[in-house]
């Protein structure tokens, strides 16, 4: 969290492997992104890695379902159908699941989004506004899905201005100028709020 302006993007682009740091490194599941080729760091973020945009960014033309499995017919795999059944499940997309995006509210939509960063079983993902598009209760709806963290033991780095969606994450992490400059765990939404105001 923080302030426009304050590296939020910037940062999560780095951690993502689309940018390059100016100094340290980053490692994802034992691979330290910087060490590895162009190939290779595709093939690892294709692996490991899951996104999660605040467009959405599905393909009309596809089904919820051919949507949420589009990184592994990319990659050339077939999907396990037991896990592809639990992330529907989870989503609580079974009725929906041969509807193309444009019959789907913003909150149905964002949470194909959310089962499609999550079909590779991926190390990380990272959501940027996941909330931002929704309102406040398709954003509690989507962030309900903290069940990815607390059932399938998924890590997902979320940047986010929704104080609501931050009380749900274990830590939370304050910058401005670039720069990290508090850090806490398990704060509450006031305790947000009252926060966001001293960093600016």
């Amino acid at each position: 969290m923080g302030p426009s302006g304050s590296g939020k993007s910037t940062l999560l682009h780095i951690l993502a492997g689309l940018d390059q740091p100016t100094s340290g490194w980053v490692e994802i599941a034992g691979s330290r992104l910087g060490e590895l080729s162009d190939r290779r760091l595709t093939l690892l973020r294709r692996k490991q890695v899951g996104f999660i945009f605040q467009t959405y960014n599905l393909l009309p033309v596809l089904t919820a379902e051919e949507n949420i499995v589009l990184p592994l017919k990319l990659a050339g795999t077939q999907p396990d159908e037991t896990w592809l059944e639990t992330l529907i499940d989870t989503v609580e997309l079974g009725d929906r699941r041969s509807h193309r995006p444009s019959e789907l509210s913003g909150g149905q939509q964002q949470r194909v989004a959310v089962a499609r960063a999550l079909i590779s079983r991926p190390a990380v993902v990272f959501a940027d506004e996941p909330t931002g598009n929704l309102d406040s209760a398709s954003g509690r709806e989507v962030l309900e899905l903290r069940r990815a963290v607390d059932e399938f033991g998924q890590t997902i780095v979320m940047v986010t201005h929704d104080a609501g969606a931050a009380a749900t994450a274990d830590r939370q992490i304050f910058l401005a100028d670039g720069l990290v400059v508090d850090e806490h765990r398990h704060l509450a939404v006031e305790e947000i709020l009252d926060h966001l105001k001293t960093v600016r």
